[in-house]
């Protein structure tokens, strides 16, 4: 599903991806760890077209994403075909990003009308449809203040999954939230791995991401440091790097 070929960025003289490389199998998930300001978000925006890299290729179901190839050259794309190429693609941040003047409905039916072009009456049903997937029925009509944040997120994602994408991404979906609602929103990405969801995740939930990942991808200063089988990473890293960001993650009992 996701396939990233030697992707480099530089911001100034800083640079934040250095030939980062890294496929996703379809219906798999990959979690995204690693110490903060090692590339993992920067990462996710690139496959997302919200950042403009300086050399690589990414491709999403065999689309090439963010540029297309005139001859020897790759130019980047047009901001309406981009738009496009994002429609397939779910976001979910780490703030939540819901308009404070819709109400929950109003949220979730708006990209499906506006962008696809579907009915108000099949939008409205789906949307109904994945608030009883994240537990939520019963808000459908209430303003995102009138929301805790767990319940803010869960509507985030639900937001996303009307778009009917063929890959979730999540930035730290949990990280903006109190510790006692982190549960309901990591219960609700529990499931959609369940469904066959293909996922790549930003985490800091390194037990999390070893209960529901296919794989694990460690990033350091810019570079995936090792990536293999959760279970294996996360058990037995070979890297020295690696082996140091989870000695000081990792709770003593995990």
């Amino acid at each position: 599903m996701v396939r990233i070929d030697d992707l480099w960025l530089s911001r100034g003289v800083n640079a934040i991806l250095k030939g980062v490389s890294l496929t996703v199998a379809r219906g798999s998930v990959t979690a995204l760890l690693g110490p903060s300001g090692a590339g993992k978000s920067t990462l996710l925006r690139c496959v997302n077209a919200l950042e403009t890299y300086d050399r690589g290729l990414i491709h999403v179901d065999d689309l090439l994403i963010g540029c297309e190839k005139r001859g020897d050259q790759y130019f980047r794309l047009g901001e309406r075909v981009l738009s496009r190429q994002r429609a397939e693609i779910g976001m979910v941040f780490q703030s939540f990003n819901l308009f404070p003047h819709m109400t929950v409905l109003e949220n979730i039916i708006g990209a499906p009308i506006r962008v696809r072009g579907q009915g108000r009456a099949e939008a409205i049903a789906h949307a109904r449809d994945l608030l009883r997937k994240v537990g939520l029925s019963e808000k459908e009509h209430a303003f995102p203040k009138q929301l805790s944040g767990g319940q803010q997120q869960r509507i985030a994602i639900a937001r996303s999954l009307a778009m009917r994408p063929k890959l979730m991404l999540f930035d730290e979906p949990t990280s903006a939230l109190d510790p006692h609602l982190v549960g309901e929103v990591l219960h609700v990405i529990r499931d959609l791995a369940k469904g066959g969801m293909t996922m790549m995740i930003v985490t800091h939930e390194v037990q999390f991401a070893r209960e529901v990942a296919d794989r694990v991808a460690v990033m350091v200063d810019g570079q995936i440091a090792e990536c293999g089988p959760a279970a294996a990473v996360l058990s037995n890293p070979q890297d020295a790097r690696v082996r140091a960001f989870l000695s000081r993650t990792l709770r003593p009992d995990a």
